[in-house]
């Protein structure tokens, strides 16, 4: 009797309940190779300054924010492209923005005003415009053309990245960069040589799983010093959407901390390019600067950096 049951116990343990062990085992040993390769796949560093670096890049409008309040902004247009690569892989991006009807004239941007530009802005004051007319056309010179330099944040920052703007020391030879075949353009090792005075920088870091966005950030507490329309130092914001969407606020502010240019209301909202309709043609004239002052003040807006 007893050796007729030993059998009956033996194949027990090689039947159903075994085989549910051996797929719980391969299971179990399944996810963590799957774990371990996920966690190998981690983003590191150098991951979040490619994504903003390919985020900036591209041709942008804030054409639908003008639509929606002109009085307050105008339609322009921002482009930005690749322009060179620093030795320890720090991505150098051409920056510039222009009225979306003359992006063939951009408003040039340098280091500091100089007489020419500072002729200009007393020719603004002389059209006795509202406020915030004079302070968004402030703002446009100001932050019309620059180098970006994008890497990650230093380890000891809390951080993803680190986005800093630099004046182009031979500003006019990159009017319409981005537009140019590359052959024509100034090349990697031309721009390296341009790359002038720092003007800001701004720490980005990766935003929560529940906003819009994708990264956002802001530069430094005090922000940079600048001269610029009777400013004592500047502030930048910077904030990179999921959909696609840039939103820039750069702002002015005396020793009073009274804000004197940029602009009030919030930022400006660029949203990337799509094909142009005739419906764009009916903008206010706020977005389309009297061609008088422009075609003949052009070379009046050239600030060089030196």
């Amino acid at each position: 009797m007893v050796s007729s049951a030993e059998p009956s116990s033996s194949s027990a343990g090689t039947g159903p309940g075994r085989a549910r062990g051996l797929v719980l085992k391969a299971l179990v040993l399944l996810g963590g190779v799957l774990l371990l390769k996920r966690l190998r796949k981690s983003t590191t560093r150098w991951d979040h300054a490619g994504a903003v670096t390919n985020s900036l890049v591209g041709e942008k409008f804030s054409r639908e924010q003008a639509r929606r309040d002109p009085d307050n902004y105008f339609n322009i247009r921002m482009i930005t492209c690749p322009a060179a690569e620093m030795v320890d892989g720090s991505k150098v991006l051409y920056f510039e923005q222009a009225f979306w009807r003359t992006p063939q004239k951009p408003f040039r941007q340098g280091s500091s005003p100089s007489s020419h530009a500072k002729h200009f802005m007393l020719f603004l004051c002389s059209l006795a415009l509202p406020e915030s007319v004079f302070l968004l056309l402030q703002n446009v010179v100001t932050i019309s053309k620059r180098f970006y330099m994008v890497k990650p944040c230093p380890k000891e920052m809390k951080c993803d990245v680190e986005l800093s703007s630099y004046a182009i020391r031979d500003v006019e030879e990159y009017k319409n960069f981005c537009d140019r075949p590359r052959d024509q353009r100034p090349q990697p090792e031309e721009v390296i040589g341009d790359i002038a005075e720092h003007l800001t920088t701004i720490h980005l870091s990766r935003c929560e799983r529940a906003k819009r966005c994708l990264y956002e950030g802001t530069c430094p507490p005090g922000g940079f010093p600048s001269t610029w329309g009777g400013a004592l130092y500047c502030s930048s914001e910077l904030t990179i959407h999921k959909n696609g969407e840039i939103h820039t606020w750069d702002r002015g502010y005396d020793e009073g901390g009274n804000q004197v240019w940029g602009p009030k209301a919030g930022p400006y909202e660029f949203k990337p390019a799509r094909p142009s309709s005739n419906d764009d043609m009916f903008f206010s004239p706020l977005n389309s600067p009297p061609t008088f002052s422009l075609d003949k003040m052009e070379s009046s807006f050239v600030v060089n950096g030196q």
